[in-house]
């Protein structure tokens, strides 16, 4: 249900309860038949799971990136319908690309051309892919892709970046919101001013969740969780889903001294993330990740939905260094995270803070 509904569903039934009870009428009767009243409409109004999709858990399905050329990569992703824990013992039967929420990071260079192939999985709905770091005809090179068919779209990647990529089938924001979301970085050919500086890198993504497949509530509500994840640059990096707890279990490390590197990008699909290190101060900073939009000494980067900067700071201390966005509302609902920094850059076992 949607929640202002639900708040004002309660608060006549309240009001109701209350004026029976100057009558004659049970007020306890009365209030058990609100709360019985509530707890219907709420099971009336619940999205349900879509028939071909009930007992659907798909396991997640490699990326497959290759570079065929100079300037050539070939990209191949499946859309599939893939169960996300996104906090403790809370599952979303997410609609995914290759059974991540967000997606797997997507790598290229500047001046590349990506021949893309999209695996639609899903059994019973189109699917499509929007690369924010191309150029091409939507009608064209986003298309849709029918259930149990393949298509390939081929286009260039020529502005560095940290670009979101999502589902762009109608309703886009029902596509988005249920988890198809991810991350493409396009490296700038002459790298960053700052390239020889920096020790350590991370990705890091900011998602929010709704109540499932409810597009009311994704268009209406607020979200329930706002989260963030971690990409794997490389391989051995770690790969996590959007959830409230995996990056304050298993913080990310650094040693002290080290100047820290965070590409960040905020996909929605609704909220503004305004990113922000608890105990250091962004030395630099490359708006969308490009290098020429230069920001130095930057407490917080605002970033829009489908926002991405690249931050740069130093880590000067051992101890717990916070990662949030400073919409503390929702930081409260699970955005943030641990950047843990000891004096060799391994986890040291001890205890981590949050914030």
């Amino acid at each position: 249900m949607n929640k202002v509904l639900k708040m004002a569903v309660v608060g006549a039934l309240s009001i109701s309860v209350l004026l029976a009870g100057c009558g004659t009428a049970d007020p306890e009767a009365e209030q058990k038949e609100a709360e019985d009243n509530v707890v219907a409409a709420e099971e009336k109004k619940e999205p349900e799971v879509i028939k071909p999709h009930q007992g659907l858990n798909q396991e997640p399905t490699p990326i497959k990136i290759e570079r065929v050329g100079e300037n050539e990569v070939n990209v191949e992703m499946t859309a599939q319908i893939t169960d996300i824990e996104i906090a403790p013992g809370e599952f979303y039967k997410a609609w995914t690309f290759n059974g991540e929420v967000p997606g797997p990071l997507v790598v290229v260079e500047e001046g590349d051309v990506i021949n893309f192939t999209l695996k639609n999985m899903d059994p019973a709905i189109p699917h499509s892919m929007d690369f924010h770091a191309v150029h091409t005809a939507p009608s064209k090179g986003f298309a849709n892709v029918e259930p149990d068919e393949t298509g390939t779209f081929t286009y260039p990647a020529n502005n560095p970046g940290v670009f979101m990529y999502h589902c762009g089938t109608n309703p886009t924001l029902s596509h988005i919101a249920n988890g198809m979301h991810g991350t493409i970085i396009v490296k700038p050919k002459d790298g960053y001013p700052t390239d020889d500086l920096v020790d350590r890198e991370y990705v890091l993504i900011q998602n929010e969740w709704y109540d499932y497949n409810d597009l009311e509530d994704f268009t209406y509500g607020e979200p329930n969780y706002v989260v963030f994840s971690t990409k794997a640059l490389k391989d051995g990096d770690r790969n996590t889903n959007g959830d409230t707890f995996t990056l304050k279990d298993e913080p990310l490390l650094a040693k002290v001294g080290e100047r820290v590197r965070i590409y960040v990008n905020n996909v929605g699909p609704n909220e503004v993330s305004s990113f922000h290190v608890v105990g250091t101060v962004f030395e630099d900073v490359y708006i969308d990740g490009n290098p020429y939009n230069h920001m130095k000494g930057m407490q917080t980067v605002q970033l829009p939905a489908s926002g991405g900067a690249v931050v740069e700071f130093v880590v000067t201390e051992v101890g717990s260094y916070p990662f949030v966005t400073h919409q503390f509302e929702h930081a409260q609902m699970g955005a943030s995270g641990i950047l843990k920094v000891t004096e060799t850059g391994e986890d040291d076992g001890k205890a981590t803070m949050s914030h």
